[in-house]
């Protein structure tokens, strides 16, 4: 069922006037301020709400999302998020999340021309580029697309931990663990891949910056 321009915003009225009714200082408390514990860094996609499938509540979880959940040390509009999150908001982990039959990923492994978006796949591409040994070998078009996946949120946990941000947090003693998560459409679980960083030891030397 389509939902038209207009429904959103009754939808909005109702949602606000039960939520006012349920709990009455819920709007008031949350025009306070903000102090989530939680940097989430997700896809774009628009099937992946990552308040709903967390069960958190509006305020808990500061969010940035791009195309395939990536950080690229050149976007300004992550650095700044990134930024604002650890030296203002000061949260304690910062989860990459990405899910299962992502669009950005399949169109990353074809040589198909999208137009623009081409300049964000080739940072996809280049995660393929590292790891095609162990991804030519899967057979399963399916099965080597998904663990593109899980390499490519691997590599974005890494690029996090290497930004002078994050680093500059943990030289400090700031209590910051990264993660990397997959988010599965087909049963809405959450794959937890077991890759967290907590500190500029968990990196490759050539990274660790000097304080």
């Amino acid at each position: 069922m389509e939902i038209s321009y207009n429904m959103l915003l009754e939808n909005n009225k109702a949602w606000a006037t039960l939520k006012r009714n349920n709990t009455p200082n819920f709007f008031n408390k949350l025009s306070k301020g903000q102090s989530p514990e939680y940097l989430w860094i997700g896809c774009s996609d628009s099937r992946v709400p990552e308040n709903e499938i967390t069960g958190t509540k509006p305020g808990e979880i500061f969010v940035h999302r791009n195309i395939a959940n990536m950080v690229v040390h050149s976007d300004m509009n992550l650095l700044s998020v990134l930024s604002y999150a650890v030296d203002v908001l000061k949260v304690k982990h910062i989860i990459v999340c990405g899910h299962y039959g992502c669009g950005g990923v399949i169109a990353a492994m074809s040589n198909k021309q999208y137009g623009l978006i081409d300049n964000w796949l080739r940072h996809i591409k280049d995660v393929y580029r590292h790891h095609h040994i162990e991804l030519d070998s899967i057979a399963d078009e399916e099965q080597r697309t998904n663990r593109l996946i899980e390499l490519n949120v691997i590599e974005q946990v890494h690029d996090l931990g290497i930004t002078s941000i994050v680093q500059n947090a943990w030289s400090r003693n700031q209590p910051l663990h990264i993660h990397g998560w997959v988010y599965g459409l087909e049963n809405g679980i959450i794959n937890d891949l077991e890759v967290t960083f907590k500190c500029s030891k968990d990196l490759h030397a050539i990274y660790q910056l000097n304080y």
